[in-house]
């Protein structure tokens, strides 16, 4: 009797942890986190506007600003979380779904891989050192890929699902920020040869031009923090928009797609944003960062200055700051 009581006390005191830690993490009040996280590093100058694209390197610095979005709907934002800025790497994160949505996830492993690179993300070398070549959905060879994989009539169709997958995600309808695509297609020469080069192993799967063209207008299109954070917790919410309610992908490709975000999200930094913060996330160099806690919430940040591997700095800082003060490493 004695032998069997220890395992049930051991057992009621560890539910009894974890129902302490749960409402120590709901009674905290969301808005004021988000108030003082944004206060906390509204100074930080670390980093810089990527040059690469004219457009970018014109975006004023200064813009910051703070989202969190529940798994039931509710919003919280601080700074310019009205601001809109270009999604960039962040939709090839919710263009997977798009695709596990059409053609299941088996296609995804089978035409573009679902491996880490461990090279920046857009490089040629990881193509031409690994036999999947694209690698994963998540650098650009494998994004385009991505576009290019997706079935559909003609461009403005493709088009269509590519656009209407991402205002789902968001909860409502969005736009491409016109000087931003055109300063990326007029700068897109090595994605072009990225393509050209995945064309030639036999891992490209519709008209190169086009396709190229579809990512870089999908890369260009504008979102605030508050619709990144919605976008994020449509997967905590297991693929149903918390905001509209309307499901937007199947529950079944979540994990897999949080599993590829985990590993390739914040590009050859995956593996330090994972030690340090312990969440899915994806980043974009427009300086926005979403990160998802499975189950409670999407919290995004946008800041337009980078690190060298192409992360927000100050967005970094914020989604770490929020993700310790709610305690939810999802490795603890």
């Amino acid at each position: 009797m004695k032998k069997l009581f220890l395992p049930m006390a051991k057992n009621v005191l560890l539910l009894a942890f974890f129902i302490i830690a749960t409402a120590q993490a709901e009674d905290i009040d969301l808005q004021k986190l988000v108030n003082d996280v944004h206060q906390q590093f509204a100074e930080h100058k670390e980093g810089k506007n990527p040059d690469y694209i004219p457009a970018l390197a014109a975006v004023n610095p200064d813009l910051f600003a703070v989202s969190i979005v529940t798994a039931d709907g509710k919003v919280y934002s601080s700074g310019d979380s009205q601001h809109l800025f270009s999604i960039q790497s962040i939709s090839k994160a919710f263009n997977l779904a798009a695709l596990m949505q059409q053609q299941g996830d088996e296609a995804v492993i089978k035409n573009i891989g679902v491996n880490a690179t461990g090279l920046p993300f857009s490089s040629v070398m990881a193509i031409e050192l690994n036999e999947e070549r694209s690698v994963n959905p998540l650098v650009n060879a494998g994004a385009m890929a991505t576009v290019s994989l997706i079935k559909a009539k003609n461009s403005k169709q493709k088009w269509q699902l590519i656009a209407s997958n991402l205002e789902a995600f968001a909860g409502r309808d969005l736009s491409v920020i016109n000087g931003i695509y055109a300063s990326e297609t007029a700068t897109n020469v090595k994605n072009q040869a990225i393509a050209r080069l995945l064309h030639n192993y036999g891992r490209f799967y519709d008209d190169i031009d086009e396709s190229v063209d579809l990512y870089t207008r999908m890369c260009s299109v504008g979102i605030n923090t508050q619709d990144l954070a919605v976008m994020g917790a449509t997967y905590a919410n297991g693929g149903v928009n918390p905001v509209s309610g309307k499901k937007v992908v199947d529950k079944k490709y979540v994990p897999k797609i949080l599993a590829v975000m985990t590993t390739a999200g914040l590009y050859d930094d995956s593996g330090l944003w994972l030690y340090k913060v312990g969440l899915p996330a994806k980043s974009g160099v427009g300086g926005g960062i979403v990160a998802v806690v499975p189950g409670k919430y999407g919290i995004a940040a946008f800041s337009p200055p980078v690190d060298a591997a192409g992360n927000s700095v100050r967005a970094q800082l914020a989604i770490a700051a929020i993700a310790e003060k709610l305690n939810v490493n999802i490795f603890k």
